[in-house]
């Protein structure tokens, strides 16, 4: 039996990627290493991770297309040393988070057992985009420029209605 998709709808048009986002999420929910993500300026992120017991060589962050990638994998040193209790095991972990696009990774440290990842947001830009309206050239019920002066406005004409009193 298959999930119904949640985006599923006819009114959301090309956004297959953002469902494949959220199922790579799901995947991701083991609680380890637990994490933090900050807000630390109006345009920076900080993710802090908890790897106790991890050195700089057991770590490994990657960026994927729009995923960052932290991997985390434990030497086994428990060569010739004899155990009477092992609580603390050597664990490995991948823990991936989907970056919006146009996030920057600028770099990491590794610091008493935290790895803190900082991620630079751009400001976004406000974008607004005008789209004529054109129609057939089967007379006079088709739109174009005013008075045939080019500037790119557009008035459309109803064909068949008087405006009466400013209301259609």
């Amino acid at each position: 039996m298959s999930r119904p998709s949640v985006f599923g709808s006819p009114l959301f048009l090309g956004f297959d990627h953002l469902e494949q986002m959220l199922d790579r999420v799901a995947k991701n929910a083991d609680g380890y290493p637990p994490y933090n993500i900050e807000q630390v300026g109006d345009s920076q992120l900080r993710i802090t991770l908890a790897v106790a017991g991890f050195a700089m060589d057991d770590l490994q962050i990657t960026q994927e297309d729009n995923q960052l990638v932290i991997r985390g994998r434990q030497k086994d040193d428990a060569d010739g040393r004899v155990f009477l209790h092992r609580g603390i095991a050597a664990r490995q972990f991948q823990r991936a988070f989907v970056l919006a696009e146009g996030i920057d990774v600028e770099g990491a440290r590794l610091d008493n057992g935290l790895l803190h990842v900082e991620l630079r947001r751009p400001l976004p830009e406000v974008r607004v985009k005008s789209i004529p309206i054109t129609g057939s050239a089967r007379g006079p019920a088709s739109i174009g420029p005013v008075g045939g002066r080019g500037n790119g406005m557009v008035k459309p004409i109803v064909e068949g209605r008087a405006n009466q009193g400013g209301q259609f």
